[in-house]
C-alpha cells in the first residue's frame, strides 16, 4: 500500500484537516449550485493556479491522479456533441474536473492519520448508539490507500493484454482484476487478524 500525501511540502500541508476538508465540501457546494460557464471556468483557473504554486513536480503529480477521470470526461463531450447542448457539456466537464482536482489537491496535502482524526472527531457522539468507530476508520484508511494500488494494478493487466494480442483488453481483465482485487482483500484481512484485528486496534487506542 502507498500513501496519496505529497512529499513536496506546501503551506497547505500545515492546515488543520477539519478546516480543509469543510472549505472542499463548501466548494463542492458552490460549484454545484453554479449554472453558467462562467463561474465554472473561473473555478477551474483556480484550481489549476493551486498545483501550480507548490512548484511543476507537485503540478505533474497532481496530473498524474486527477487524469484518470478522462474516461468520463470524454463520454460527457461526446454525448454533448450528439445533443448539441454545448454550453452544459462544458459545465459539467468542467465542474467534474474542478471538483475531483480539489479533493485530490486535500488528499495530496493531508496525511492518512489526520484523516482518521476528523473521522474519530465526527463519529465520537456515534459511539453512544454502538458505532464501532474504528472499522469505520479503518474502512476509510484502506479504501484511501488501495484505490491508487488498485488502478496501477488495472493498468498493469492491460499493458500485459496488449504485449499478448492486438486485441482491446475489455470486459476480459474483468476477472483477474477482481481475483487480484480478492487477494489483496485477504492479505490485509490476515494482517489485520495477526494483530489482533479491531478490538485489539481499539483496546492499544484507549491505553
Amino acid at each position: 500500500m502507498i500513501s496519496l500525501t505529497s512529499p513536496i511540502r506546501t503551506r497547505a500541508h500545515e492546515w488543520p484537516a477539519g478546516v480543509k476538508l469543510l472549505a472542499l465540501a463548501v466548494a463542492t457546494a458552490l460549484l454545484f449550485s453554479a449554472r453558467t460557464v462562467m463561474p465554472q471556468a473561473l473555478a477551474f483557473a483556480g484550481m489549476v493556479v493551486l498545483y501550480i504554486l507548490p512548484g511543476p513536480e507537485f503540478a505533474r503529480a497532481g496530473w498524474r491522479s486527477v487524469r484518470i477521470i478522462w474516461p468520463f470526461v470524454v463520454l460527457i463531450v461526446l454525448w454533448h456533441l450528439v445533443t448539441a447542448d454545448y454550453a452544459a457539456g462544458l459545465v459539467i466537464v468542467l465542474r467534474m474536473i474542478t471538483a475531483v482536482g480539489l479533493a485530490n489537491l486535500v488528499t495530496m496535502t493531508t496525511s492518512l492519520s489526520e484523516f482518521i482524526a476528523v473521522i474519530r472527531w465526527i463519529t465520537t457522539p456515534l459511539r453512544r448508539f454502538g458505532l464501532r468507530s474504528e472499522a469505520l476508520e479503518v474502512a476509510i484508511a484502506l479504501v484511501i490507500r488501495f484505490t491508487p494500488v488498485l488502478v496501477e494494478k488495472g493498468h498493469g493487466l492491460r499493458l500485459a493484454w496488449r504485449a499478448r494480442s492486438t486485441r482491446r483488453a475489455g470486459w476480459r481483465i474483468v476477472l483477474p482484476f477482481t481475483v487480484q482485487a480478492l487477494d489483496d482483500a485477504d492479505h490485509v484481512a490476515e494482517a489485520l487478524r495477526a494483530r489482533g484485528g479491531l478490538q485489539a486496534m481499539q483496546t492499544n487506542e484507549n491505553k
